[in-house]
């Protein structure tokens, strides 16, 4: 099952990736945030795909190599990550005169992560062999996108994991991604009605 979604996200990756919607104007106008911003991360090997909902909201979802550390033990491999990112800076960054293209701010967010058994690399949990693994919990992050389109995220968060076959508990979330920006991203003085 799992090996079909990977595929079913793999073979979506080209639409994905060439979506360039432009809203302005009404519920949808993101003077800031971008509309999609897809990531290839270099550091932990994997892709970030970002979606803008509303002003400064958006939801991201991450495929790739991480860590969770928490009371028991902890767990590495491929993660699937999910935010409801709110960022909280855009204006204050616009008026010192910064870069704002590429979702670059400091965000607030409800983080889920799930580590899958069958995609576990190592681990030192006292559980049984096919257990998995999820987070539930709040991050701060920082992102900031340059003009190259090289891309850096840093989370700093807690929150309870909780295991499907392996004792509960709770730890913290440090994340951090390094890659490019795939996507077109808004110029530096973004449209403002």
């Amino acid at each position: 099952m799992m090996h079909r979604f990977i595929l079913l996200v793999l073979s979506l990756l080209p639409i994905i990736s060439n979506a360039q919607w432009q809203e302005r104007g009404g519920t949808f106008d993101l003077a800031h945030l971008e509309r999609h911003q897809f990531k290839l991360n270099l550091l932990s090997p994997g892709f970030t795909y970002e979606l803008g909902l509303f002003k400064n909201q958006s939801v991201s979802t991450n495929l790739g190599l991480a860590t969770a550390t928490y009371q028991e033990g902890y767990v590495f491999g491929l993660a699937l990550n999910n935010r409801y990112r709110y960022y909280h800076n855009f204006t204050r960054r616009e008026r010192l005169d910064k870069n704002t293209s590429g979702n670059s701010g400091n965000y607030i967010a409800a983080a889920q992560a799930i580590f899958f058994s069958q995609l576990r690399i190592a681990t030192n949990v006292e559980a049984p062999k096919n257990f998995n693994l999820g987070f539930f919990g709040m991050v701060y992050g920082v992102q900031r996108t340059y003009d190259k389109g090289f891309n850096f995220n840093l989370e700093l968060g807690a929150g309870y994991y909780r295991g499907d076959g392996a004792p509960s508990g709770y730890g913290p979330l440090i994340s951090f991604t390094f890659g490019w920006v795939a996507t077109k991203r808004k110029k530096k003085d973004p449209y403002l009605d």
